[in-house]
């Protein structure tokens, strides 16, 4: 039988709507053999999620995923094989935009407040227990007093870059990001580069991120296309990265992603966990 992983899941810690022993939970259940936690810019759940995969049979990949900048883009970057002795190295270097994330989401509020929609911060931010909260959380408040249907409407309308309620916080520098991964002994891997820029924007991006140090990329995601996917694989061959996937399970919160299958079109194989972890250090 094949063994399948999934290298890209969210917990309550940012905006996952499942623990992190119940990501190890469903994980089991669903069959997978190794499952990565990566949430936004925190690592404050993977004691719970490292913990939780104690005596059960799956490989529990401590990750973050950080919101960086690359030529006025956000781009993502996973870290995955963190060292559970340098968590500290990780809270400290995502001080300063955490701040700013916390100032953006007191001026999203306001401003939506300002707009007659009635939504409490203390009581999002109690929502969160990693004492921080994304749009996600809002989208959910709004949802509460029947402002919206769902997360995805939100993004869509309301909490958009175009609506101007939502401005969004400073972000950790590309290139920077990828030597502190690498000197804290993590692997560092390109999150669906895709999704954020076109073929020749992310070969730019490589040519530079690579020789840094730059390790794998997720050539195996949820929202990719077929033809993305072969996109991202013949790209990671070109520059000489391992490939990476997972599904960005954000439990019912993305209800349309599936643990491990993502919409089903993905089965992505132990090997990528195993060949990843070869470059850990920790």
């Amino acid at each position: 039988m094949k063994k399948i992983c999934d290298l890209h899941t969210h917990s309550t810690f940012s905006d996952g709507d499942k623990t992190p022993a119940e990501l190890i939970d469903r994980a089991e259940k669903a069959g997978l053999s190794a499952i990565a936690l990566c949430d936004h810019n925190t690592v404050t759940g993977l004691n719970e999620f490292v913990k939780a995969a104690d005596g059960k049979d799956i490989i529990a990949v401590p990750g973050v995923e950080f919101s960086v900048e690359y030529m006025g883009k956000e781009l993502h970057l996973l870290a995955l094989y963190v060292p559970m002795n340098e968590l500290d190295k990780y809270t400290a270097y995502v001080d300063k935009p955490r701040k700013s994330k916390e100032e953006s989401n007191k001026q999203m509020i306001a401003s939506l407040r300002k707009a007659g929609y009635m939504i409490d911060y203390d009581k999002i931010l109690a929502s969160s227990p990693s004492g921080g909260f994304n749009r996600v959380h809002v989208a959910n408040a709004l949802i509460e007093i029947g402002v919206l249907s769902t997360v995805e409407e939100g993004f869509a309308t309301i909490l958009s870059l175009e609506a101007g309620h939502y401005k969004p916080p400073m972000r950790l520098d590309a290139f920077e990001t990828v030597k502190f991964i690498l000197d804290t002994g993590a692997v560092p891997v390109l999150a669906h580069p895709l999704l954020n820029l076109t073929v020749e924007e992310l070969r730019t991006f490589l040519k530079t991120a690579v020789p840094l140090g730059l390790v794998g990329m997720e050539t195996d995601y949820s929202d990719y296309s077929e033809e993305e996917t072969k996109i991202s694989v013949s790209i990671a061959e070109e520059f000489g990265l391992v490939r990476s996937g997972g599904s960005d399970y954000h439990g019912d919160n993305k209800p349309e992603i599936k643990l491990g299958i993502g919409r089903g079109n993905l089965s992505i194989p132990i090997e990528f966990a195993e060949i990843i972890k070869t470059f850990a250090k920790g």
